[in-house]
């Protein structure tokens, strides 16, 4: 079943080092829903996408974070890409905009090496979810059940594990928004909860 997402709007958090179609996949799903998305980064104009480690296309920015207010949105996307959350997860400015939307009981959808952020954010613990392989060790180390599953839902937390897993990424997500608030309000909870419950 189609889901509309008229009304909704969501910010893509991203940098320098984003994995392009981690960005342009779901951002084109999300407009297609009905979404309005803004790309939201501590640079301006544009920020270099790439392709595994190939340079690919410049992406516009159309909000620097510095005047980014997460009550503006309903909901947040994190892409991936090595260089991207790297750079983000050190960025204060840039976790405490990624937990406003985890205190708000706002969805966030994080895929590849996104989930790195969530770690530096705070808000993995005892959540359970996927990420690309080589971070679950440090996701596992902070607390959170890691799993092997092309996507992941706890408590409008949507996450995937690579570009190949878009298709249900994209959905999940998509379904996620769609039922608004979620009961993932605050840094971390027991990680006793049904995987894909959710309270609107």
């Amino acid at each position: 079943m189609s889901q509309s997402l008229s009304g909704k709007r969501v910010a893509v958090l991203a940098t320098d080092g984003v994995e392009q179609i981690e960005l342009l996949d779901p951002v084109k799903a999300l407009k297609a829903a009905g979404a309005t998305v803004e790309v939201i980064s501590p640079r301006t104009g544009s920020i270099q996408g790439f392709n595994h480690l190939t340079p690919g296309d410049k992406i516009p920015v159309d909000r620097a974070l510095s005047e980014a207010d997460a009550a503006d949105y309903q909901a947040l996307l994190l892409p991936g890409g090595v260089a991207n959350p790297d750079q983000l997860r050190v960025d204060d400015t840039a976790l405490a905009f990624i937990r406003a939307f985890f205190d708000a009981g706002k969805p966030v959808a994080a895929i590849c090496h996104a989930p790195w952020l969530l770690i530096d954010a705070g808000v993995v613990e005892g959540r359970r979810l996927t990420s690309f392989k080589t971070i679950r060790t440090d996701l596992r180390n902070a607390g959170a059940e890691v799993v092997d599953e092309e996507v992941v839902v706890d408590d409008g937390l949507v996450t995937s594990r690579s570009p190949d897993d878009l298709p249900a990424f994209n959905a999940r997500m998509i379904e996620e928004i769609a039922e608004g608030r979620h009961g993932h309000v605050g840094a971390s909870r027991s990680s006793d909860r049904t995987p894909a419950a959710s309270f609107s």
